[in-house]
This record gives structure tokens, C-alpha cells and sequence, in this order.
């Protein structure tokens, strides 16, 4: 595969790239917000089985129709894991690949196909051997060093026998939001500071945007016109002038055009309502760079709560419960009780963490390590690029079930459920579930159930250490990002619209 980065397209029909790359993007994406939306189902199920006094329901007090509620919903998960599994690991990768080998103009619709394939074959043997490592890889502690060989035998094969759907999908979904994780730290915390903060700042002035690119487009033509007149008299240009004057000519070609989309956004309608609705911007940017440190904090006391209060490393970092009083916590609680309240909440968090992350990915593009991949720009991006555009929100979708437990990790394991404790004969009092037994849930005789998308998140205890430390770097990586855009200055009204390396044929064809 070769990775193109500024060449253009326009050799395949562009109505045809709109379409197939399009719609790969919807569904994917549609998947993994349906996906996150099962979770607050699961932690409405769990809380409606029981009264505000800790004693189950009537129609939940059976074991079997808990079990048949819990599975229903643990099928759920099965399913839709099932289809991201695809979606991340063969369809996105297969339209990809198509589009890679089609711009190398083979001209050969098999061929095209055949080489997709090949390369999509890949993929789908790493998601195999990441099902295979999920199901086999022990859960429990493996025998002492003291034990006999027939125990440690005996051991191996009770851990084949047993049922390994459960670990080997969630070791897979587990690696994909551990790659999220990283997403999130790069895009999604830098988005939460320059998404607010340009809504603040606004843009600079269209007027006084044209008038500087005038200025700039003499200043650049006279220099030219000094290096020119150097030749008048017959002489060539020394090696030094010939690389200055294409530096110049190849400036001036794109201050002109900036010049040109600086007069269409002069002309747009949609410039004059956004400077219309300015004071709404920037109330709507003092309410997410709100939210953003509402966020933080949480995050912070979670983390906080768990370095205080877990066992450590070997265990994850998981806790049952609250210690430390966390304010997004105590009020998806307080909403819970009331559904569709704390739905809706979750909600308004997965769209702003794909809003912000969509706002970080725009300002930086996407990157592999130092190498920029692609641009995202209005009317101008490429099939591959919105493809990578919805991978990444994808995964950083599916991790904000792990960043919604570590902000509220009771209301997501429990949700407002209490149990009945008896002091004496006469006397009871009611308490939050906190219970630590072996680092396992317990519960007396069936007082509790867990949500089952804590069976996802938490299945392997080295992934929770990873997250938990990775929400420090997001936590530090939002306030970096907070203190750069708060450096920088007003951007462009057409930002991000004309680069040094854009053709000519490409934006005569946007400008028309």
C-alpha cells in the first residue's frame, strides 16, 4: 500500500467517492452511538428491577427473569460488538484499499477488488488472533510454582473447556478502545479547548482579511519584479535567484487564491448570520468550555478516588462505589430515577465528545506519529480521509463507555440501586453498594446486579490500568491543549480552505 498525500482524485467519479465513502461513514458511526446507548438501557434495567427501599419487584424477584432481562441485554452487546468487529476489521478497511488502488488508475475494476482484498485479508487475521488471545488467556491466577504437573494440566484444560465468548469479545473490544484511548487523548482533549475558545474568539474581520491579502499579493509581485529585472540585460539569474523567484511565484499563487475564497466568503450568506449570531457563539462557548472543566474535575476525583481507594495496579484500579464526592456522578444519579432524564444526559456527553473530537481533527488533520496523512476541509476531502475521520470517531465513540465509568463509575455499575442490611429483628437501614471481597462483586444473597457492560469494561484488569493512567494523560493533554488556544489569536474566516499544496484544478473546482 502507498500512501498518497496530496494527490488528487479526480481521475474516479467524485459522486461515486461521495456515495460508497459516505455512507460507510454514517453506518459505522450509527453503530457505535446505537452501541453507546445500550449502556444507559442497562443501567436503567438494573435500577428498575428494585424499589427505593433496596427490595426487588415483583416481577424481578425470580432469578430466572433477572437472568433472562440480563441476557437479553448481554446479547445486545454481543451483536453490536460483532458488527463494529466488522466494520473496524473488514468493511472500512476493504473501501479503503479500493480507493488506494483505484487512484493509482489501474483502470481494472478486479483487479482493484482482488488487491482490497488482499490487503483486508490482513486485517481480519489480526482480529482473529485478538479472539484467540481473548479466549484463552487466563482469568484466574495459574497454579503456584509448588503445584504438580497434574494440577497445572488439570488447570490448562478447565480454562479451554470453559465458555470463552465473553473474554475473547471483549479482549478484542478492549484492544480497539484501548486505540481510542490514545484518540481521545490526541484529538478529543485538545477539541474540548479549541472548539470553546474559537467560539469565544470568533473570526477575524473578511474585510480586513482582503485588504492584508491585497497588501501581500503586491508586496510579492514587486519582489518579483526586482528579481526579473535582474535578467533584463540578457543575464541569467543566479541559482539563488531562480529558487527565490519560485518560492515568490509559488506564494503569490496562493495569496491569490485566498484572495478568491476570501471574496466568495465576503459574498456568503452564511458569514453574515454567523456574525448575526455572535452573542450565541459565544454564550454556546462559555457553556462547553464549562462543561470541559465539569468533565476534568470528575475525571480528576475518579482517579483520585481510585489511587486512594483501589488495590493498585494488579487490580486495575477498580473500585466499588464512591469515596470522594464527584459531582457528575451524584447527579446522573439524582437523574436516574426519572428516565429519560439520565438517558438524555448520556446522550448530550457522547455528541459532545464526538463534537469536540470532530473540532480537534479538524484544526490538526490526521497524523501517524509526525507524518500528516490527511486534511479535513469543507467539500475537499478526500474518500481515504473520511474513511480514517470515521475510524477514529468510531473507536473514540466506543471508548466513551469507559470515559462515561470513569466519570461516574457507581451510576454506571449499579445505577441508584440500594440493599436491605438487618441490624436487628426490628431495625433496617439502607445503603449504597459498596462491597470489596477479593476484588470481585459480591452481593448478599442476589442484593445487587451489575450492569452487564461492566462485563466489557473491566473483564481484564490489565486494560483498566491502562485506562487508568491514560486518563491522567487526557487530563494533562486537555490542559496543554487549553493554555495553546488560549495563545493563539483569531483564525481565518477561511481556515484550513487554501494550503500550499493544493492544485490549481482543485480549487477552481471548489470555488465553482
Amino acid at each position: 500500500m502507498t500512501l498518497s498525500f496530496c494527490r488528487c482524485s479526480f481521475g474516479c467519479p467524485r459522486q461515486e467517492s461521495e456515495v460508497v465513502s459516505t455512507i460507510t461513514a454514517i453506518c459505522a458511526l450509527a453503530i457505535a452511538l446505537i452501541t453507546s446507548a445500550l449502556l444507559p438501557v442497562d443501567i436503567f434495567l438494573v435500577s428498575f428491577m428494585k424499589y427505593p427501599n433496596g427490595t426487588y419487584k415483583e416481577w424481578a424477584a425470580n432469578n430466572e427473569t433477572r437472568g433472562h432481562i440480563e441476557d437479553t441485554v448481554l446479547y445486545g452487546y454481543y451483536t453490536l460488538y460483532s458488527i463494529i468487529l466488522f466494520c473496524v476489521f473488514l468493511w472500512i478497511p476493504f473501501v479503503y484499499f479500493y480507493y488506494e488502488e483505484r487512484d493509482d488508475d489501474t483502470g481494472n475494476k478486479c483487479s482493484q477488488v482482488k488487491n482490497a482484498l488482499k490487503y483486508t485479508i490482513g486485517f481480519a487475521i489480526v482480529c482473529v488472533v485478538l479472539l484467540l488471545i481473548g479466549a484463552f488467556v487466563p482469568l484466574e491466577a495459574p497454579p503456584s510454582q509448588n503445584s504438580t504437573q497434574w494440577e497445572k494440566v488439570q488447570y490448562l484444560f478447565e480454562e479451554l473447556s470453559s465458555s470463552h465468548g465473553l473474554p475473547a469479545l471483549s479482549f478484542s473490544i478492549s484492544t480497539l478502545t484501548l486505540i481510542g484511548m490514545l484518540a481521545v487523548i490526541t484529538y478529543t482533549a485538545y477539541g474540548m479547548s479549541v472548539l470553546p475558545l474559537n467560539l469565544i474568539k470568533g473570526t477575524r474581520s473578511v474585510a480586513y482579511e482582503r485588504l492584508e491579502n491585497t497588501e501581500d499579493i503586491d508586496d510579492v509581485e514587486h519582489q518579483i519584479e526586482k528579481l526579473k529585472s535582474k535578467c533584463k540585460d540578457g543575464r541569467p539569474l543566479s541559482s539563488k535567484d531562480r529558487r527565490n523567484l519560485q518560492e515568490l511565484e509559488g506564494k503569490l499563487q496562493v495569496l491569490q487564491r485566498r484572495g478568491r475564497h476570501l471574496e466568495i466568503a465576503e459574498r456568503n450568506c452564511c458569514t453574515k448570520v454567523g456574525s448575526a449570531l455572535r452573542p450565541f457563539k459565544i454564550l454556546l462557548g462559555i457553556f462547553f468550555i464549562l462543561v470541559a472543566l465539569l468533565f476534568t474535575i470528575a475525571l480528576f476525583i475518579s482517579n483520585l478516588d481510585k489511587a486512594l481507594h483501589s488495590a493498585g495496579i494488579s487490580s486495575g484500579f477498580i473500585i466499588f462505589g464512591t469515596n470522594l464526592t464527584n459531582p457528575l456522578n451524584e447527579l446522573l444519579l439524582a437523574l436516574q430515577p426519572v428516565f429519560p432524564l439520565d438517558y438524555i444526559l448520556i446522550t448530550i456527553i457522547t455528541v459532545y465528545f464526538v463534537l469536540t473530537s470532530m473540532a480537534g481533527i479538524r484544526n490538526m488533520g490526521i497524523w501517524f506519529f509526525w507524518i500528516r496523512l490527511y486534511k479535513i476541509r469543507p467539500k475537499r476531502t478526500r474518500p481515504q480521509a473520511l474513511l480514517f475521520l470515521c475510524m477514529i470517531l468510531l473507536l473514540i465513540v466506543l471508548h466513551t463507555s469507559y470515559m462515561i465509568y470513569s466519570l461516574a463509575p457507581q451510576y454506571v455499575m449499579y445505577g441508584s440501586q440500594k440493599y436491605l442490611v438487618q441490624v436487628s429483628k426490628s431495625v433496617y437501614f439502607y445503603v449504597l453498594l459498596e462491597i470489596y471481597e477479593d476484588l470481585h462483586v459480591f452481593c448478599f444473597t442476589d442484593q445487587c446486579t451489575v450492569t452487564r457492560s461492566y462485563l466489557f469494561l473491566h473483564k481484564f484488569w490489565f486494560f483498566s490500568t491502562i485506562y487508568y493512567f491514560g486518563n491522567w494523560a487526557f487530563i494533562g493533554a486537555f490542559l496543554i491543549g487549553l493554555v495553546v488556544s488560549c495563545c493563539k489569536g483569531k483564525k481565518s474566516v477561511i481556515e484550513g480552505e487554501v494550503e500550499a499544496d493544493d492544485s490549481d484544478i482543485s480549487d477552481d473546482e471548489y470555488v465553482h
